[in-house]
């Protein structure tokens, strides 16, 4: 249960109490408390009560690799025009969607690792993604996208996401300033269907794609 929390921190302690307050929650729906069994305490700190949602906290404990805070400074002109565009809408909370389009090779990855590295030293929270687990490993804080977005396994037209609207991953998707997924050429669509339709619900804004959200998804069609 601990793999994905240590891909994002190398502090143990928060990957112990991370998995912890994910058991703990599955037990409380199945009428349980984590107290009647042998397992370590959960350290308020980290908890819900401290009033900021586990999610947010974890995204906001990524360790930040200083070297991706000047990464910027090393683009080439493509990515430095994207970097610059996208972060435009960024800063000025336009919300925009965008798609970096590339064989493998070509610097999507370093891109996405500048636009992280910015917006993380700026105290913004960046959500990064990919379909599959080897490419989220690669970025700061990655996730696979189901995981993150708790997508369902089992996908149909029209359908979302299967968080709802008071959960800790709809408040982190509300404060989130980017939203990363690459390898988007491999997901379903109606995986990003999902995403898109659960964005408009909880931003409550459902004329605009993804809920008015910066979204920059990555892939090679080819």
């Amino acid at each position: 249960m601990s793999e994905d929390y240590r891909l994002n921190n190398p502090n143990p302690s928060l990957v112990e109490q991370m998995v912890l307050i994910d058991i703990r929650n599955m037990l409380q729906s199945m009428g349980k408390d984590i107290r009647s069994f042998p397992l370590p305490g959960i350290n308020d700190a980290y908890d819900d009560a401290s009033g900021i949602p586990r999610e947010i906290f974890e995204e906001a404990s990524i360790d930040q690799n200083l070297k991706d805070v000047g990464l910027s400074d090393s683009l080439n002109e493509e990515q430095r025009a994207a970097y610059e565009e996208i972060m435009s809408k960024v800063d000025t909370e336009q919300g925009g969607l965008f798609f970096v389009d590339g064989p493998v090779g070509t610097g999507k990855i370093f891109l996405y690792r500048a636009l992280l590295g910015t917006l993380r030293n700026q105290n913004k929270l960046a959500i990064a993604t990919a379909t599959s687990g080897v490419a989220a490993s690669i970025m700061p804080g990655g996730r696979t996208a189901h995981s993150r977005f708790k997508i369902p396994l089992t996908l149909e037209d029209g359908g979302c996401c299967s968080f709802t609207k008071q959960s800790g991953t709809a408040k982190l998707l509300q404060q989130a300033s980017l939203i990363i997924w690459d390898e988007a050429s491999m997901a379903k669509r109606q995986a990003m269907e999902a995403l898109d339709n659960s964005l408009r619900d909880i931003m409550g804004w459902r004329d605009l794609p993804f809920g008015g959200k910066t979204a920059v998804f990555g892939g090679d069609f080819k």
